[in-house]
């Protein structure tokens, strides 16, 4: 092999190019490729605005881009443009929502006051003539509705917000312009453009005299283009893969679903920039899977690319690709610790989150590209954790409303995302839209008189089917039980599977309860009080059927004595376990390990945030063995496998989000940030930091940011936190309770009570405080 030469190029230009030669044997460790993504320039106003405007939940709804470019084009600009090769996020509504964060001086917003022109130059007068709401008594400032008169399509609107809170007022906001799609309905969700971001390698290597490496430090589903200066008609090879051989090349026989593809080129003379054709492949576009936008084209997830040929005669100018995602914060949650192995997991699962958002749906890899429910629900919840984004989650849920697959349990997630994304994001307007169908994937059809639902008992029948809108599924001409996936015996952890199965029944009562609760936010209390009834008797019959009395655990099912992991952590993680068998559970739980798939590892990290078992948490998320998140990286994967390696799935994708549980169980369990009312406008923060000495936290909520940084040593606990404007915390401190103990709040006493290990403060103000407990 020769000898081995680094170029990092910073700049893509034709004229001008700036290589830096290094020499080294091993490839550079520099900022990761997505330093490079494009970022708004904020505006230059005073922070005693509203900012973070929102249309439709929308953020930067005035952004134009180039087949998924971002470019600097106004959007009034478009209409004599050619819109084949633009787009823009389109609001579809005819009455949209307006959101905006309120200045952190407005502890409690008292009103508003909105105004929407036809154009930036009226509103710079102070002019609304499309809509001006007056100055509207409310503290509400998330998805208020526009009021005036309906919309009309294919049409660019402006406007601003201010806001008063106790004895004060804010300036007007910075304008914000925004376009309505050629199409109105009433209400509809938005639509969004899937973006491109341009990267470079990290380092090239030169492997021998004709061949050169070029990583780009992460796997990406991108586009590659190379500039070459040839000295005459010629060909080179490009190779494009997630994974490098024991011998320094691109692997070009990959195990499983890992990606590799070899193009031949054909060069002209002269200096020229090659956009490498990427071929659609039959495993990822057939009838059920997502398809690329036409203005993005096909992608390819990689991260490696190597050319090959007469490098001497063929000079390589710049090499870069486009990586493609829906446009993504990275900025929104940061998040550090102590633990060095959880910062590694939380990064892989952060960018996992952004780096699979390429068709504009949460999808199941590269393999297939189909929407599935387990996967929408975790990806949903990582998201949430990630960026304060919503609208990939409202679309992902109308999709698989009507296009369900066909694991039982997967159905009566539906209402648990639907739930979700209303405590997230505060908006209701699509429940209202889904809400009759949610109804129906509750699957109550499917209950028995013993007030569990079983897909074994002869109740599939043709109206059932089609009230849930299900068609034939891989083969599967109905609903199946699946529990976890694979099916393995690891994966399971051997569960036996009966016609009444305890993992089924335990998602049936909780669909239930997310049931009851979006029925009373909709105004249906007699619906609400149904749920929660029908829930309360699935809990107890769950229990009679179900709770071991001379174990205390759960079976896997009426008619076996089998006890899973699974039944056992689905249970605890939903509140099924009553309280005096808690402690036999969990000591089944640890006893099992991980006996289970990255999907399923999200309901055990799930069962044990809720029981604050956070110690033994944290040495699952920190763990370096196979069956962990830090082997997925020893392996060679940027983002989360489908499975814990590539013995545990030998046809897996190395790009499957569903193993980001840990994004979600850091922010809402280790961080211990929850939405106590939708929207944020109440929060909950209870950290369970376990053996953890120091995390912090900066989270970015449709409300406004969150921080929390708590240190923990010995008899002293001590927790910073910021709270957004217009909201109030009920902060959590885990201390025991013994004599002596003093709560101090901003230097100062404070009253607080004490539960199950923690120290409540509630009605905590807008603001920072700091909280220390000295025992």
């Amino acid at each position: 092999m020769g000898s081995s030469t680094i170029k990092v190029y910073l700049k893509w230009d034709k004229k001008i190019r700036v290589p830096y030669l290094l020499s080294s044997i091993v490839c550079l460790i520099i900022l990761p490729a997505w330093a490079h993504c494009q970022k708004p320039i904020p505006p230059s106003i005073p922070l005693a605005v509203p900012t973070q405007l929102r249309v439709d939940l929308l953020r930067y709804p005035e952004r134009v881009y180039a087949r998924g470019h971002l470019t600097n084009y106004a959007l009034a600009s478009i209409h004599t443009m050619d819109k084949d090769s633009l787009q823009y996020t389109a609001i579809n509504s005819k009455f949209p929502g307006f959101t905006w964060v309120d200045p952190p001086f407005i502890k409690q917003q008292t009103a508003f006051q909105i105004m929407v022109a036809s154009s930036e130059k009226s509103l710079q007068k102070a002019h609304a003539d499309i809509w001006n709401s007056e100055k509207v008594y409310s503290g509400n400032n998330i998805n208020i509705k526009y009021g005036g008169p309906a919309l009309q399509p294919g049409t660019v609107y402006f406007w601003q917000v201010r806001v008063w809170g106790k004895n004060k007022h804010s300036a007007y906001s910075a304008i914000q312009a925004f376009r309505t799609s050629d199409s109105l309905s009433d209400y509809a969700l938005p639509s969004y453009v899937v973006t491109k971001t341009r990267q470079f390698p990290v380092c090239t290597k030169t492997l021998n005299k004709n061949i050169l490496l070029h990583d780009f430090g992460k796997d990406g589903f991108s586009q590659p283009w190379i500039e070459v200066d040839a000295e005459h008609d010629d060909s080179l090879t490009v190779r494009l893969g997630e994974m490098l051989s024991v011998n320094g090349f691109i692997n070009s026989d990959p195990p499983g679903t890992v990606r590799y593809r070899e193009i031949k080129l054909a060069l002209r003379k002269g200096q020229h920039t090659y956009a490498i054709a990427l071929l659609a492949d039959k495993r990822n576009t057939g009838p059920n899977a997502i398809k690329m936008p036409a203005y993005i084209g096909e992608v390819l997830p990689f991260r490696y690319l190597e050319i090959m040929g007469n490098l001497k005669n063929n000079r390589i100018l710049q090499v870069c690709r486009d990586i493609v995602h829906v446009p993504f914060d990275n900025d929104a949650t940061q998040f550090t610790s102590s633990d060095s192995n959880l910062n590694r997991v939380w990064e892989l699962c952060k960018y996992t989150i952004q780096a699979t958002s390429f068709t504009g749906y949460y999808v199941d890899g590269d393999r297939e590209r189909i929407p599935y429910e387990a996967d929408a629900l975790i990806n949903q919840l990582s998201h949430y954790s990630s960026d304060a984004a919503f609208n990939m989650a409202k679309r992902t849920l109308d999709f698989l409303i009507y296009h369900p697959t066909w694991p039982t349990e997967w159905s009566l997630q539906n209402p648990l995302i639907a739930y979700y994304d209303y405590m997230y994001s505060g908006d209701l307007r699509n429940l209202v839209s889904i809400y009759t169908d949610l109804k129906s994937k509750t699957l109550t059809a499917l209950q028995e008189d013993n007030g569990l639902i079983s897909t074994r008992t002869g109740k599939q029948l043709p109206a059932f089917l089609k009230s849930i809108h299900y068609k034939t599924f891989d083969g599967n001409g109905g609903l199946k039980d699946i529990v976890d996936w694979p099916h393995t015996e690891k994966e399971t952890d051997g569960f036996v599977f009966t016609d009444y199965n305890a993992v089924v029944n335990a998602f049936y009562y909780r669909g239930l309860l997310a049931m009851a609760a979006i029925a009373k936010e909709l105004q249906k209390p007699s619906e609400a009080r149904l749920y929660q009834r029908k829930a309360e008797a699935v809990r107890k019959s769950f229990i009679a059927h179900f709770m071991d009395p001379a174990s205390g655990l759960v079976v896997d099912g009426i008619g076996t004595d089998h006890r899973s992991l699974h039944a056992n952590m689905f249970a605890l993680a939903f509140g099924l376990v009553p309280k005096d068998n808690i402690k036999h559970v969990l000591r089944f739980i640890k006893s099992r390990r991980v006996s289970c798939s990255v999907y399923g590892a999200q309901f055990l990290l799930e069962a044990l945030g809720e029981q604050d078992r956070s110690g033994y948490a944290l040495r699952l998320l920190t763990a370096t063995n196979k069956r962990s998140w830090i082997n997925m990286l020893q392996e060679g994967a940027t983002m989360t496998m489908e499975a814990w390696g590539q013995a545990f799935k030998p046809n897996q994708d190395w790009n499957h989000a569903w193993g980001t549980a840990p994004a979600n169980y850091i922010v809402r369990h280790l961080m211990g940030i929850r939405p106590a009312k939708p929207g944020f406008k109440a929060i909950r923060i209870q950290p369970h930091p376990g053996t953890l000495g120091q995390a912090s936290i900066k989270y970015s909520t449709v409300n406004g940011v969150i921080q929390v940084d708590f240190q923990k040593a010995g008899d002293r606990f001590k927790m910073q936190v910021m709270i957004p404007g217009n909201t109030t915390a009920t902060i959590y401190l885990p201390f025991p309770d013994k004599e002596g103990v003093q709560i101090m709040m901003d230097g100062r006493p404070v009253n607080a009570s004490y539960e199950d290990g923690y120290w409540i403060v509630t009605q905590v103000s807008s603001g920072k405080h700091l909280f220390m407990i000295n025992g």
